[in-house]
């Protein structure tokens, strides 16, 4: 058996989280084992299910510059005192330059993977930003969940290399293909039967755009009063978000669901799916949103390479919230559910083969130090 070890940050349920998840849960555990290491002691979504699957979870501290001795040396420690591990996965890429160094040292293969287009704005940016830079050079191997994610992290001339890999954020698509019945279901569960139903998943922080999209809503709600918005998820900027809300006198519009297991169940009972963000890598619930078989109407800051239905519909960040209430009133006249599986595992994000090619590239001797 090899063991890969997962650097992930927190076990919240969050896009990279759920891709990694996604991998361990179709692998095959007597050839590959995930452990995880984490540096959020209070964000353990996943924690029960990776024991479960035979996984171990270790706990590191929290890097900032006062603390680089003592991070420094949890990693030489533990290297020194679990030589059983063969790779190393690196989602966590402001430190990756750190710990990936620090892995080489000891034999073990490196792979750095970038989620995300963006490190934020302000001084820790600048920070991380200078902090990864050097991960192009250092990682044996450059994955990249989109080709704009990987040129972002990693610089168009890497990506160019032989090294760098798109590994797409693939489901597992038979969850996610339009049932009525689980739709009428979780529409009574929730109170909204008969309601128009913008849905979100995600996050509550800054690259998520919460603030517009509820803006969003509020301009859609002005013209069709039977709407409601559906929020998944949690997150640092949730009460602030709460806040808006009530002020806007829309509490008894917008239901927060917190953070849930039923995902695939939520997507059926919403109508659209509305996702503003800032700035994304390539985001799994979309992938999931469309499987789904949801309209989707999106930032243009997102990548095209997330466009793998006709389901996706583009709009600008500069638009107003109204030119975005717009879209969404126009989709709810004209779209009919369907079934998208075809599509999804067309354009290559259905989980079994993504699973069987990453579990190939481990096994790969050339992928292995040995």
């Amino acid at each position: 058996m090899i063991k890969v070890l997962q650097v992930i940050g927190s076990l919240n349920n969050g896009g990279s989280q759920a891709m990694i998840m996604n991998l361990y849960r179709n692998i095959d555990h007597s050839k590959i084992q995930f452990d995880f290491i984490i540096d959020r002691e209070n964000e353990l979504f996943y924690a029960e299910e990776i024991k479960a699957l035979g996984g171990k979870i270790y706990f590191f501290p929290t890097f900032n510059i006062r603390n680089i001795f003592k991070y420094l040396k949890s990693w030489n420690d533990f290297f020194k005192e679990h030589p059983e591990y063969k790779v190393i996965h690196g989602h966590v890429r402001s430190t990756a330059s750190i710990y990936l160094s620090i892995a080489k040292k000891y034999g073990v293969t490196t792979i750095a993977h970038s989620h995300s287009t963006s490190s934020g704005t302000g001084p820790s940016a600048i920070v991380k930003n200078l902090l990864q830079y050097p991960v192009r050079y250092l990682a044996d191997y450059l994955f990249t969940c989109s080709k704009a994610a990987g040129e972002w992290l990693y610089g168009k001339k890497a990506c160019e290399k032989r090294n760098f890999q798109i590994l797409k954020n693939a489901i597992d698509t038979r969850n996610f293909i339009f049932n009525n019945e689980l739709r009428n279901n979780k529409r009574k569960e929730l109170k909204i039967e008969g309601k128009f139903v913008i849905g979100h998943v995600g996050r509550f922080n800054t690259p998520k755009n919460h603030e517009f999209l509820i803006d969003i809503f509020k301009a859609v709600h002005d013209k069709n009063e039977n709407s409601v918005l559906l929020l998944v998820g949690d997150g640092n900027l949730k009460q602030s978000i709460e806040k808006k809300i009530y002020d806007l006198g829309m509490e008894d519009k917008v239901i927060l669901t917190g953070v849930r297991s039923d995902i695939p169940d939520l997507l059926q009972s919403m109508d659209v799916f509305l996702f503003p963000s800032i700035f994304e890598g390539l985001p799994v619930t979309l992938i999931e949103a469309q499987a789904a078989g949801l309209p989707c109407v999106i930032s243009k800051n997102i990548t095209d390479e997330i466009n793998v239905t006709s389901l996706v519909n583009s709009v600008s960040l500069l638009k107003s919230a109204n030119f975005w209430a717009e879209k969404i009133l126009e989709i709810k006249q004209s779209y009919e559910r369907e079934n998208n599986y075809n599509h999804i595992v067309k354009a290559g994000y259905d989980i079994t083969e993504t699973a069987k090619w990453y579990q190939e590239f481990i096994f790969n001797k050339k992928t292995l130090k040995m």
